[in-house]
């Protein structure tokens, strides 16, 4: 049987795209973003210059939630590198239209309940867009069937980053924003999983092999943010997001929705591939276990300092 061209494996999508936007647009709930804002807040930064005492936030809340918004900014490039990997035509124009339309709320929500509540430096928040904005993010040479899988985990990924942070936030106005985040991300998510779904019937081997790809070369768009893999590590020792939480929040229940163990019918190709990724999974399972004994042990270590120094 002739392998279908991405043309035409998009093509052969379309009527799933088509249902999938229909979906989406049935119940995906109308929200403002200045709801979710604390106006009443607000001072001029000309006569009240900021100072870090000002924000409620704690020092790891305040580094998940920039890193999550500095990720929500990039999306001039998100846009472009999904434009350019689906289609501009029928149902797939509408969907990237849609989904660009939807993600713009979440800077600017974000961005305005940190400037109203000082919740960061506003300077530094403003070079470290520039920064990031700057760099762009691209995915140069990656497939239709690639990047629905990668986007599946990805806004999985982000849901579920956005919720850990409005929790550990502690501030319930910045739960409540969040997670009305986190629940566009879902949508979105869905929207991907369901085509990833049917492209499992179109085409299995081939889009087994699209989703290995994107499982073993998973990072977060994220990772252009200035010093990422600094903030990276604070976040994860927070909790907020680590190898535990991509093991058991994100990866796992997307390919158990899939039946990803349970399908039929791959060639070898496809069988090699699932093999890597049960190989795969069972290697970053190792390695969130070890990754929170060390978190546990470097917290263990600064309490008996703590404790030593206040007894003196």
């Amino acid at each position: 049987m002739r392998s279908l061209t991405d043309t035409e494996l998009i093509r052969e999508l379309e009527p799933v795209a088509e249902a999938n936007v229909n979906r989406h647009l049935g119940i995906a709930t109308e929200w403002m973003p200045h709801d979710y804002v604390p106006w009443s807040l607000g001072r001029d930064f000309d006569t009240v210059p900021w100072e870090p005492g000002q924000s409620s936030l704690s020092k790891a809340a305040q580094i998940a939630f920039e890193v999550n918004l500095l990720t929500e900014d990039n999306l001039p490039s998100y846009h472009r590198v999904i434009a350019d990997g689906f289609s501009q035509d029928g149902a797939w124009g509408t969907w990237v239209h849609r989904w660009t339309a939807e993600e713009g709320r979440h800077a600017i929500a974000m961005r305005d309940y940190l400037m109203v509540t000082r919740g960061v430096d506003p300077v530094a928040l403003e070079r470290d867009r520039m920064y990031q904005m700057s760099r762009g993010f691209d995915r140069p040479g990656i497939t239709p069937l690639q990047s629905m899988a990668y986007v599946s985990f990805q806004e999985l990924a982000t849901r579920v980053s956005h919720r850990n942070t409005g929790r550990f936030c502690g501030e319930p106005v910045a739960e409540k924003l969040l997670a009305r985040v986190a629940a566009d991300e879902n949508l979105h998510m869905i929207f991907y999983r369901n085509l990833v779904a049917a492209a499992l019937e179109i085409a299995p081997s081939r889009t087994v092999e699209a989703i290995r790809d994107e499982i073993l070369n998973f990072v977060m768009p994220g990772v252009g943010i200035r010093d990422f893999g600094r903030k990276a590590i604070q976040i994860a020792r927070a909790g907020i997001y680590n190898l535990r939480v991509h093991h058991d929040d994100v990866v796992a229940p997307i390919l158990r929705q899939w039946r990803f163990f349970d399908l039929t019918g791959l060639d070898a190709a496809g069988e090699q591939a699932r093999e890597e990724v049960a190989t795969f999974l069972a290697g970053l399972d190792a390695a969130a276990a070890q990754q929170q004994e060390k978190f546990e042990h470097t917290q263990a270590r600064l309490a008996r300092r703590a404790q030593a120094l206040t007894s003196v």
